[in-house]
């Protein structure tokens, strides 16, 4: 399921069986679902071009954002700088009628094993730690990860999302307000391209986050299919995913 601007870009239930017919970001050895028909892309690229926060493009500063309190994880790796991550959130992407997604936090990276199971249930994985992301609305890349054709496809319009889209994340009580402000393109197969996909300012590593931003991704599976990739990882992962990047606008209590 050029280089990048600034918004370019716990623990889960244990995790329930695999559904069955997953890829994209499916189970080892499957591919996601039917391959709709698509017309072949252009060479996807590790980042494609985003709006810089300079240009006009980029919504106004967020306001303050409202994080709860959380205790530090003690066996993780880097858990001096890490918390523990409990509340099961809710995604709202309503220019594509998606509501009430829920987004379950675990300790991992990006659509790896413990991840793709979350997934396979028809939620959202959003992983923490050492190359994981942050809460929402805290600073940093808050990273969101779901199915787009198997286990419901409740990323199937992801790629239809436009900047400025509005997406909503709600927990604890509280509503956070994010805007799109542009799209990547990750290649499982680039060390370099995955380090940019979570780094705290999606597409920088390195770079120092100064505002909350959220990275939504799923599979490029039909993409990949139409030109004749059927590269899959071991958790039968195809090579690229189309990640959403989008920083944050506002903060509310939930309505």
């Amino acid at each position: 399921m050029p280089a990048p601007p600034v918004p370019t870009f716990a623990l889960a239930a244990a995790a329930l069986a695999v559904l069955a017919g997953c890829a994209g970001h499916g189970g080892a050895g499957t591919t996601e679902g039917p391959t709709p028909a698509v017309s072949a892309p252009a060479s996807p690229a590790t980042a494609s071009s985003m709006p810089s926060p300079s240009t006009s493009a980029s919504p106004a500063a967020p306001s303050t954002p409202v994080a709860p309190s959380t205790p530090a994880v003690t066996g993780l790796p880097g858990a001096a700088a890490t918390v523990v991550r409990t509340e099961v959130a809710t995604l709202a992407i309503p220019s594509i009628g998606l509501a009430g997604l829920k987004v379950m936090p675990y300790p991992g990276t990006m659509d790896d094993g413990p991840g793709t199971r979350i997934q396979n249930t028809g939620a959202a994985a959003s992983p923490y730690g050492e190359e994981g992301g942050v809460g929402p609305g805290e600073v940093g890349n808050f990273l969101v990860a779901a199915h787009r054709l198997s286990a419901g496809g409740p990323l199937r319009d992801l790629p239809s999302v436009s900047d400025g889209a509005v997406v909503l994340v709600t927990v604890h009580g509280t509503e956070y307000e994010y805007v799109i402000t542009g799209t990547r393109t990750t290649s499982f197969r680039s060390q370099q391209s995955l380090a940019e996909q979570r780094a705290a300012v999606p597409g920088r590593p390195g770079e120092q986050a100064v505002q909350p931003m959220i990275t939504i991704s799923t599979c490029a599976t039909p993409e990949d299919n139409a030109v004749g990739n059927r590269w899959r990882d071991a958790n039968g992962n195809p090579e690229h995913r189309i990640d959403k990047i989008g920083v944050l606008r506002a903060t509310r209590p939930a309505g």
